[in-house]
């Protein structure tokens, strides 16, 4: 059990602001062995379903399983487990091995059929998917990636009042890597990875019809969407000053919060969206936002007044919040691009398929091996894992590299959302989207070659978790009720009394909690738009 300093052991309040208060986090190898516990998850539930079909029906017992391997793992993972990641990594992997193996080989692995037309059978059925049919497919690997992202995320702001929670796991204070410091640039990565659709569709608008929405209405839009962020920050400042509660006040600032950091995304993202629709590569684009911001901190006093200014006036009383969220947006823009590669249907392999007919007579000429070729062209949804894997690399080069002979510890920063904590979580990101999305290949094949769209729904529907599903469906409601009930457990309980039975106790109790609203709100049809 960490020691709290005897200065302040006789104020509980500013025993908890201790508590978390000049902390250096970790190693960025545990983190990666702590949160590879996510997708030996992923792999277990996919293993059980893809090979036993075990969560076909959803019986009680497959909603309590489900339950168990995504919620239960990561909560154990970042408590009891903590000093052993490996061993609960290998307590998942193992039993999917078992139950890969149990079986024969795994379905087929088929590229859509052609017609006589020459398109494939969803063309057949409307491939320009009017009517209400969503033209951009379901991608259950994105679903998983951002239910675990909300689970970890959820379980960590509750869990790190306890002593049961590693202090190195809680978000440092100046310098160095920590799960939760990695939690929020995953929350914002994530947030702008699911943005990318409304700009696909509004891109594939302006396609088929050559018109779009207008730079203003984009901008409304915009902060009608921010209002309501802007609001619940709000309110937590309200909440937070007027029940006096314990603050970590160089988190964000004084008055500042993360929902107004989430509020400030959507305007500035809608402001430079006529740039970005012309930049070459808009992950590119928030690379030199970075560096710019880098240099800056760099070669000017900005980070050392960010780290040491006295808190006089507005700007100085929230500066981590008010600079870091330059890093913050470059995070987003990373996510967005990332969604614009791996959430679209391909325009121009959709404009082979439209015009097909006579690379169909072609291949009916050429053979088999022609047919083969024609049938991987038409398969552009495929080509997620390949772009993912490029993109991880290529951000993990970038972290890694021009740092390999300097401890980490010493450069990253999510105080100031610097460089290499943008390069840091960019690359994570796109590491743990890799995994997902070889696992979906692996156990689910055929999810995107189905003969209709709602053959495709029901296949989508069934190689996803109904808890990380729930999850990512109402992900910033069930945050918010994940704040309120941190809040009124730090209220009602002397968490930096308890010991860690009780801790474990009360944290199951809080995930079952959030896990049954989101399974609830699923299961009434209920989306709460924030």
């Amino acid at each position: 059990m960490d020691p709290v300093p005897k200065a302040v052991a006789g104020n509980y309040k500013a025993m908890k602001e201790a508590f978390v208060s000049d902390l250096h986090g970790g190693s960025h190898w545990e983190i990666n062995a702590i949160t590879l516990v996510a997708p030996a998850a992923a792999l277990l539930w996919a293993s059980l379903q893809g090979r036993q079909a075990f969560f076909r029906p959803y019986t009680p017992l497959a909603y309590l399983t489900d339950f168990l391997i995504h919620c239960g793992a990561i909560l154990f993972a970042t408590t009891a487990y903590a000093d052993n990641p490996l061993v609960l990594n290998g307590l998942l992997i193992l039993p999917a091995i078992a139950a890969f193996t149990n079986l024969s080989a795994p379905q087929s692995r088929r590229g859509p059929k052609l017609s006589r037309t020459g398109k494939t059978s969803e063309e057949e059925d409307g491939s320009e998917r009017k009517d209400g049919q969503d033209e951009l497919p379901i991608k259950p690997f994105v679903t998983t990636y951002r239910g675990m992202m909300m689970i970890i995320t959820c379980t960590s702001i509750l869990a790190v009042d306890f002593h049961v929670f590693p202090r190195r796991f809680a978000k440092v204070e100046n310098w160095g890597t920590s799960l939760m410091d990695m939690g929020v640039g995953s929350f914002v990565f994530s947030a702008g990875l699911v943005s990318a659709k409304a700009v696909l569709k509004d891109r594939m608008t302006t396609e088929r019809y050559g018109t779009s929405k207008s730079f203003v209405t984009r901008f409304v839009e915009a902060v009608r969407h921010s209002v309501a962020l802007f609001a619940l920050g709000v309110i937590r400042l309200w909440a937070v000053k007027g029940l006096d509660y314990a603050e970590h006040v160089t988190e964000y600032g004084v008055h500042w919060n993360f929902f107004f950091t989430l509020a400030l995304i959507p305007p500035a993202t809608a402001l430079l969206r006529p740039l970005l629709d012309r930049v070459f590569s808009q992950g590119g684009f928030a690379l030199i936002i970075a560096v710019a911001y880098e240099a800056v901190l760099t070669y000017s006093n900005l980070s050392r007044y960010i780290i040491t200014a006295p808190r006089i006036d507005f700007l100085s009383k929230n500066r981590e919040g008010i600079f870091s969220f330059i890093g913050y947006f470059a995070i987003f823009l990373v996510g967005q691009a990332m969604g614009l590669n791996v959430l679209r249907w391909d325009p121009e392999l959709l404009a082979k398929v439209k015009t097909q007919e006579d690379v169909w007579i072609a291949s009916m000429l050429g053979g088999e091996d022609a047919e083969k070729k024609v049938l991987r062209e038409l398969r552009p949804r495929d080509s997620a894992l390949f772009s993912l894997a490029k993109w991880t690399a290529i951000w993990s080069l970038m972290f890694l590299g021009p740092y390999r002979f300097r401890s980490l510890a010493t450069l990253v920063s999510r105080r100031l959302a610097n460089l290499p904590y943008v390069l840091w979580v960019c690359a994570f990101s796109c590491a743990q989207l890799t995994l997902f999305c070889g696992i979906e290949k692996l156990f689910f094949p055929n999810l995107y070659t189905p003969k209709d769209k709602q053959t495709e729904r029901e296949r989508c529907e069934e190689a996803t978790s109904k808890v990380l599903r729930a999850f990512n469906r109402n992900g910033l409601a069930i945050f918010l009720l994940a704040n309120l009930l941190t809040g009124a457990v730090n209220l009602a309980l002397p968490t930096l009394n308890m010991g860690d039975v009780e801790a474990m106790a009360v944290l199951v109790g809080y995930i079952a909690i959030l896990c049954g609203a989101a399974l609830a709100l699923d299961h009434y049809d209920v989306s709460i738009k924030l």
